[in-house]
């Protein structure tokens, strides 16, 4: 029976990550993955794939929409190669995933394939379809994410009603589409698609999109996903899904209760995830789940069982790639014996649509209902010189401040490199900085940066350069 010091179960940003810092740290450490491949579902069939169709499709909507403004002319209207374009995508995550494989021998971790389950608190199994091998572990890290998740009576069959993961390898162009869904997924996807040409409807039950962002951010995001000609249908509440071998039809109650339907090729269900807990033996080792089917754990992410411990999309919080690699490094550093930190109010989250959303900290519809006195100052990017050349004039950057201290509170935008853009906001918002503090820094010109600039010189002094 081999015996390591740390045992990961989950290949994805979140468990692998933990097993690199694990290994870093002097420990013998495991990482088991039920999938061929390393990387789990951000590397493979999430972040990694959607953006490199993002990017894609991103292209061709410029080289079909404002090549003409650039002074650059096409003998012919370009044409989609869609089977090139996805195996773009599939060359991307191959790349990448084949750099995890590198990381894991580079750091000496041993991998196994297959299914791991616990046998008890210090053992894990390893079933590779039938070849079963166990695991002795000083320390276990739960890391093995979460899957998409679905409605009542709406029932994926993978072909027709399909799920982000089925929607990054079809085999053509949908002419038609419903997106069950306006948040993160369904926004980034619906955009693919429709920048390809195809007709896209979005069916969302709250009345905004991206509705756990800052408001503003969901008003202006609908506005560009409007120039796609995507079709919104917001505060519909979906009743059920049904498919045949050519189409689709959703049924939905409109805000005044009035059932509506929606037929299209393809309907994409774009409603959140799940954790992923499924048969991983937690009974055995003591542990279980809560009513939404987490892992509870403590402040240092410990379960109930102090040697194993979870992260990621199987606890609570945000599900996010980058909040999973965090406690990853967190955990690793914790059984280290080190005392590690982790802000969890500025783990930013990022729209990957373009123009892309972006925003940290304290929204100001939670300013409100806590009754902060706050202060905020916006900028739009159509009054940035760099915005104006690049012909990317959507959006804004709004700072919210105290409006006592001036402490920036929460940083919200939406324009051109704004998933770059809002490190600037997590970093002075680490060393809790004022908006004055930013707007006397130099930012280079011209750049998008200066929104930032701007908008923090906005929320100090009520006033811009630039505007």
């Amino acid at each position: 029976m081999s015996q390591y010091d740390v045992t990961v179960i989950g290949s994805g940003p979140g468990g692998y990550i933990a097993a690199i810092r694990c290994a870093q740290m002097g420990f013998k450490t495991a990482i088991v993955e039920r999938y061929p491949v390393l990387g789990g579902t951000c590397l493979n069939v999430g972040c990694i794939p959607s953006k490199a169709l993002l990017d894609s499709t991103e292209h061709y909507y410029n080289a079909t929409h404002t090549f003409e403004s650039h002074g650059i002319e096409l003998d012919a209207p370009p044409t989609i190669n869609f089977g090139r374009m996805v195996q773009r995508k599939s060359d991307v995550v191959g790349q990448t995933t084949a750099g995890v494989a590198y990381l894991m021998k580079k750091n000496k971790i041993d991998v196994y394939q297959g299914f791991g389950s616990f046998v008890n608190a210090t053992q894990i199994k390893v079933d590779n379809n039938g070849d079963v091998k166990t695991i002795d572990t000083k320390n276990t890290i739960i890391a093995t994410g979460s899957k998409p998740s679905t409605l009542p009576n709406v029932g994926i069959d993978k072909k027709r009603i399909i799920t982000s993961t089925e929607a990054l390898t079809l085999q053509e162009i949908p002419k038609t589409m419903t997106v069950i869904g306006g948040g993160i997924i369904g926004c980034e996807m619906a955009s693919v698609y429709a920048r390809l040409g195809t007709q896209v409807s979005i069916v969302e039950y709250m009345p905004a999109l991206i509705a756990n962002m800052d408001a503003d951010l969901g008003k202006e995001l609908q506005k560009v996903l409007t120039k796609l000609d995507i079709k919104f249908f917001l505060g519909y509440k979906v009743t059920g899904a049904i498919a045949d071998d050519g189409s689709t039809i959703v049924t939905a109650t409109d805000p005044q209760g009035k059932e509506q339907s929606f037929e299209a090729d393809y309907c994409l269900v774009a409603v959140g995830r799940r954790p992923y807990t499924d048969n991983l033996g937690l009974a055995n080792a003591g542990l279980k789940t809560d009513e939404r089917g987490r892992i509870p754990v403590n402040e240092h992410l410990q379960t109930d069982v102090p040697n194993i411990y979870a992260i990621g999309d199987v606890i609570k919080g945000a599900m996010l790639a980058h909040k999973a690699e965090e406690e990853g490094v967190f955990v690793a550093e914790t059984i280290a014996g080190q005392k590690p930190h982790i802000n969890y109010n500025l783990i930013p989250g990022v729209v990957y649509t373009w123009p892309e959303a972006a925003g940290v900290g304290a929204t100001e519809q939670e300013l409100k209902e806590k009754k902060v006195n706050y202060k905020k100052g916006s900028f739009p990017f159509k009054a940035l010189g760099r915005a104006r050349a690049a012909m990317e004039t959507d959006g804004f950057v709004k700072v919210l401040t105290d409006a006592e201290t001036d402490e920036v509170l929460g940083i919200h935008m939406l324009g051109p490199r704004v998933a770059d853009l809002i490190a600037e906001a997590v970093v002075a918002m680490e060393y809790r900085a004022s908006a004055e503090d930013i707007s006397r820094m130099s930012h280079a010109h011209p750049t998008f940066a200066e929104a930032v600039k701007e908008a923090a010189m906005m929320a100090s002094e009520g006033r811009a350069l630039n505007l």
